[in-house]
């Protein structure tokens, strides 16, 4: 057998490993078992053919390694295994919770110590809020001053 076959056979099957962890989440296992095929590989090339021949596989298998992970990415992309339906607004999903300007400068009180974020009742409703970074101790008048997102800013009232 040619001295330069098995190192071939060992390149493509680290490759396929490659996909194959692209494919199946193994937490690293198929990684580090194709970085040892193709280690050896590489050493196998050493050895028996030439340092020549090695330097210029070793170069290959650093230039085409990206190449060949972005290309089972985008295999990956237009798989079975991934999502094809875009969330969209359109589609009726939304991020935040809708209503909550509403709370504007509504008062209520603290429900649990709020250093800085919390759970306050507002309107008879249970809110997590948050405050500009002061400690609110708990069952504290609280008035709300601000909704940025689904954040609820709250500050203590005088009252």
């Amino acid at each position: 057998m040619k001295p330069y076959i098995l190192p071939i056979i060992l390149q493509v099957i680290g490759i396929l490993v490659v996909f194959a962890e692209i494919f199946i989440p193994s937490f690293g296992l198929l990684t580090a078992i194709a970085l040892a095929v193709f280690f050896y590989s590489i050493y196998l090339v050493f050895t028996t053919i030439s340092t020549t021949a090695g330097m210029i596989l070793t170069g290959l298998d650093i230039a085409l390694a990206p190449f060949f992970i972005v290309f089972g990415m985008k295999m990956l992309a237009r798989s079975s295994l991934s999502l094809k339906r875009e969330l969209s607004k359109q589609a009726g999903v939304v991020s935040q919770i809708q209503g909550l300007e509403g709370y504007m400068h509504m008062t209520g009180r603290s429900v649990t110590d709020l250093r800085p974020a919390g759970i306050a009742e507002i309107d008879s409703q249970r809110l997590d809020v948050v405050t500009d970074g002061e400690y609110i101790d708990v069952d504290t008048p609280i008035v709300v001053i601000g909704v940025k997102g689904n954040r609820i800013i709250v500050e203590k009232t005088l009252i």
